[in-house]
């Protein structure tokens, strides 16, 4: 399910531009303290923000062998669970073939054409029993960000939340080694 969909910026806009533009505007990208959004090396690992380790492995298709390090397990873990996220862009492409080519409506309207496909993805996703393209993801998998009023408000190099991953990845390894 999409939880937050911003609009309107073209795709060679650079990824944390987007993203600082996100939690900044009016209708505000809300990310509650002690949650986070996985991202890829194209964003800052900070607070809210957990990003893979570089120079490490990293896409599921390298893992031709297990992880030797924390990091490499922590990466693996993170490009399976991005994995899954790119996947519902694949389901909502498939679900309106308005998406998934040049459209011939004009450039102002796209914005509301594709936060209208997401919405009425959305809707199917909660309302039918079984979806017909997907039926393996959970229905209740969102978390409602509008609830929490202390939101982080800046994308800023943390060295805590590089410490917090590295934790993470520690902790993910003591417990694959087991």
């Amino acid at each position: 399910m999409f939880t937050y969909v911003l609009t309107g910026w073209e795709g060679s806009k650079a990824d944390s531009r987007v993203l600082r533009d996100a939690i900044s505007m009016p209708n505000v990208l809300k990310i509650p303290h002690g949650t986070y959004y996985l991202c890829d090396a194209g964003y800052t690992n900070g607070e809210g923000f957990l990003t893979p380790f570089r120079g490490q492995r990293y896409h599921l298709n390298d893992w031709s062998n297990p992880p030797t390090t924390a990091k490499e397990l922590y990466n693996k873990k993170h490009s399976s669970a991005r994995n899954v996220i790119e996947r519902c862009f694949g389901l909502i492409k498939a679900r309106w073939a308005i998406l998934r080519d040049n459209s011939y409506h004009p450039i102002e309207s796209m914005p509301r054409i594709i936060i209208a496909c997401c919405l009425m993805h959305n809707f199917i996703r909660t309302e039918m029993t079984q979806d017909p393209l997907d039926n393996e993801v959970p229905v209740d998998h969102t978390q409602d960000g509008n609830e929490h009023d202390d939101v982080i408000s800046s994308v800023e190099v943390s060295n805590e939340w590089s410490d917090q991953r590295d934790i993470l990845a520690n902790a993910m390894f003591d417990e694959f080694n087991i």
